[in-house]
């Protein structure tokens, strides 16, 4: 009985791998238009001086939802579809690391440590120069006075009536080279390295950890993938606790072109004290939780469901 309870984790070679990506990038791509509108939130949060534009994540959302609409929410958004590339880089690199670890330890906290950190690290450099360019087309509307760059509105007749629409992407591209050159692309690297290495090296230790306990706790019938489901929004929260001071700093370096990861914290501290580093954190345990649940939720099942044909039958679900 008590064997039955624990969480067996499929492992790469466990996996028939063409179901495995097919399957990912629907998930990844759901996942990423559910959580976006808090993802624009925390950003504009943590670049805003004190509270001079939105109190706080509710007032926040509802101010840009009346002055911009719906469509204000997911600014940005097309071209952070992109970071399905880094997804799948991601989710590859954690497993075949997860193997590769897996030759020298059996600790699965330590497998989950290195192959977090690693698959960060994978991502990042794939996701970096997308979320440059997503990050200043987040804080056009409202927020455009808190970036460097400002898309050329251009008028189109709808209804009868000229509106102003904001074609972006290749604006904010142009300008970003011509004022930084290809490092502008990659401006807030070494920052978003040392939020998301971290937070993804601890995220998975965590959930594993009470994905465990959890099921030692819950009736031996109760199916896994719900205890996986609790498990990961815990995970995140404890993550983004920890890396949020340094997610706050990538948000500024990225958005008002600060060349210094340590400058920037000192006068982030300076202007703001302690609780200047706390910004966006209920933003980002807001998106992280249902983020949590269906990332945890849709990888299990993927997982699941890209299982080698003979291997189904062994998995307790």
């Amino acid at each position: 009985m008590q064997q039955k309870r624990n969480i067996q984790i499929i492992e790469w070679e466990d996996l028939d791998k063409r179901k495995f990506y097919s399957f990912g990038v629907f998930m990844t791509m759901t996942i990423r238009a559910a959580v976006y509108p808090a993802t624009l939130i925390r950003t504009r949060l943590q670049v805003q001086k004190g509270k001079s534009l939105y109190s706080g994540t509710f007032d926040a959302f509802f101010k840009i939802l009346r002055a911009e609409g719906v469509r204000g929410l997911y600014r940005g958004f097309m071209v952070n579809t992109f970071t399905l590339i880094s997804g799948q880089g991601y989710i590859t690199t954690y497993e075949l690391v997860r193997k590769y670890v897996s030759r020298y330890s059996s600790d699965n906290t330590l497998k989950s440590l290195v192959a977090g950190g690693s698959a960060s690290l994978v991502a990042q450099s794939i996701t970096v120069p997308i979320d440059v360019v997503s990050q200043q087309l987040m804080m056009q509307g409202q927020g455009e006075h808190l970036t460097r760059f400002k898309v050329k509105p251009k008028m189109v007749m709808a209804a009868g009536k000229y509106k102003v629409t904001f074609g972006q992407t290749r604006d904010i591209i142009v300008q970003i080279f011509a004022v930084d050159g290809f490092r502008g692309f990659y401006r807030g690297y070494v920052a978003s390295l040392l939020t998301y290495i971290p937070n993804s090296a601890v995220w998975w230790p965590f959930y594993h950890f009470y994905a465990e306990q959890l099921s030692k706790m819950a009736p031996s019938e109760c199916p896994h993938l719900i205890l996986q489901a609790m498990a990961g929004p815990l995970a995140a929260a404890t993550a983004s606790t920890v890396t949020n001071p340094m997610d706050v700093v990538r948000a500024r370096v990225q958005v008002e072109g600060r060349t210094s990861v340590i400058e920037t914290f000192k006068t982030l501290l300076a202007e703001e004290g302690f609780w200047g580093m706390t910004k966006g954190l209920s933003a980002r345990i807001i998106s992280s939780t249902p983020t949590a649940i269906v990332m945890v939720v849709g990888y299990e099942t993927l997982k699941k469901l890209s299982l080698r044909p003979e291997l189904v039958d062994s998995r307790h679900w």
